[in-house]
């Protein structure tokens, strides 16, 4: 072939006019550095950079998806550090080493859902455990821990976490495990952590921090005293709505934890799978970029719906006439992007109405996605909770959640007080005739308190 044909940019070609080395070959380039740095800058850099070293074998810039279930071994009781991926997989254990890294811990293992990595941390514990729980748990947190009750011995207590002294007073001989949701879902309370660590610890009891509801951008349980941290990888730390995924992290100087989770996940055959692993590497770049954009709506919206006569109470904690707010700015580093409401003397068929008015608000169970969802805990989030026990927690049926996404604000503050108008009949609007918000809900949008966000 004349060789003035030979395109010197095509790999294999004669002409190719990089030189080559072997898959694997150490690279000489700075990046081969970042390894070494990627614990120590800012968190924005880390939520790229953790766990997304390019590739050994050919230098991929985003982490390769290794799609199978069976790694070969390369020699009689040798191989390359993985053999079957229900047990590990290099794709997975990318995203386990990113989530140490974001929530400072000691190691992490990745489940196929929120539900399954909460069954891991559940299976820590011996027959007769005691777990406390917060009162206004998650509704499929409430079923598990019902069935391990009746299944398994497990007993269980809930209560409000705040009170400390009712904490101390529900501790049993047998307590081994304080389960946290902070802030809880959907009433958005908060739990004093450090505190609590210190009462689990002269309990011998684990601390577990459901840190969902804020990710590692806004929380980190770690740095009060926590021993684990569970996540529903499917809601902020994917962000996309495409992907169901749990982890659970092992606090700093607990490789005995990371381990035990790590052994129960095999066992169990939950863990998390290469494609769904990738999914959420990538989701995690963009993680503080989508936490600042989901709090500055989400004050915003608190504060219409404050103002608003219909409105009986808000549920968030970046308003200064929630309950905890000195705990929230002292604890959290920023306020979240859930919110929750009452109606103001509405029956359900006036929350029915004002759910079925909102057009920007998809109506769905989940949350955390750049999109904004609306769902009425009684009936969908927390319907396999008992009455009795939605009442306990203070969910009633004029209870309303909101996942506020990233689309502009003026038009989620306009799509809730249409519908706002149509529940109630109403004729408040906190918006200008030409349905621009109003100054001051501008001035949230502009001027939110994010508490230091890193």
């Amino acid at each position: 072939m004349d060789k003035q044909h030979l395109d010197s940019n095509v790999p294999g070609n004669p002409a190719y006019h990089f030189r080559t080395v072997p898959p694997g070959t150490a690279p000489a380039a700075g990046w081969a550095q970042r390894s070494k740095l990627v614990g120590q800058p800012d968190f924005a850099t880390r939520c790229i950079h953790a766990g997304a070293l390019p590739d050994s074998a050919y230098g991929a810039v985003a982490p390769p998806i290794y799609q199978t279930s069976t790694l070969a071994f390369s020699g009689i009781r040798t191989n390359g550090g993985f053999d079957y991926t229900r047990s590990g997989n290099p794709t997975r254990e990318r995203l386990e080493q990113a989530l140490t890294l974001l929530e400072g811990g000691s190691g992490a293992t990745c489940t196929s859902s929120g539900m399954s990595a909460v069954l891991v941390a559940l299976s820590l514990l011996e027959h007769g455990s005691h777990v406390l729980c917060t009162v206004d748990c998650y509704g499929g947190t409430f079923r598990t821990l019902e069935h391990a009750r009746k299944v398994n011995g497990l007993q269980v207590t809930y209560l409000d976490l705040a009170d400390l002294d009712a904490v101390r007073a529900a501790l049993r001989p047998e307590t081994r495990m304080i389960w946290v949701e902070t802030p809880s879902n959907p009433l958005l309370r908060l739990s004093d952590l450090a505190a609590l660590a210190g009462i689990a610890r002269r309990a011998d009891a684990l601390l577990v921090v459901d840190n969902t509801f804020l990710s590692p951008a806004l929380q980190r349980p770690f740095e009060f005293g926590a021993d684990l941290a569970v996540h529903s990888t499917t809601k902020y730390l994917n962000g996309h709505s495409d992907v169901v995924g749990g982890a659970v992290v092992a606090g700093p100087g607990r490789e005995d934890l990371a381990q035990r989770i790590a052994a129960l996940n095999n066992l169990l055959g939950t863990s998390q799978s290469p494609h769904d692993c990738f999914l959420v590497l990538r989701g995690l770049k963009t993680l503080q970029l989508r936490m600042r954009a989901h709090e500055a709506n989400a004050l915003a919206v608190a504060q219409a719906l404050a103002e608003h006569p219909a409105v009986a109470v808000v549920n968030y904690p970046g308003l200064p006439t929630h309950p905890q707010h000195g705990l929230t700015r002292r604890q959290q580093k920023g306020f979240g992007g859930m919110v929750s409401f009452e109606l103001k003397d509405a029956d359900l068929e006036a929350v029915d109405r004002l759910l079925l008015a909102l057009r920007w608000f998809t109506l769905g169970e989940s949350l955390g996605g750049v999109e904004s969802l609306v769902c009425h805990p009684a009936t969908m989030t927390h319907a396999s909770m008992t009455p009795e026990a939605r009442s306990l927690a203070g969910i009633g049926d004029g209870l309303i959640r909101l996942s506020v996404g990233i689309e502009d604000l003026g038009e989620l503050v306009e799509d809730l007080s249409q519908a706002l108008e149509a529940a109630v009949g109403s004729g408040h609007r906190p918006c200008t005739a030409d349905g621009e918000p109003r100054p001051q809900v501008l001035k949230a949008l502009v001027d939110p308190y994010v508490g230091g966000l890193p």
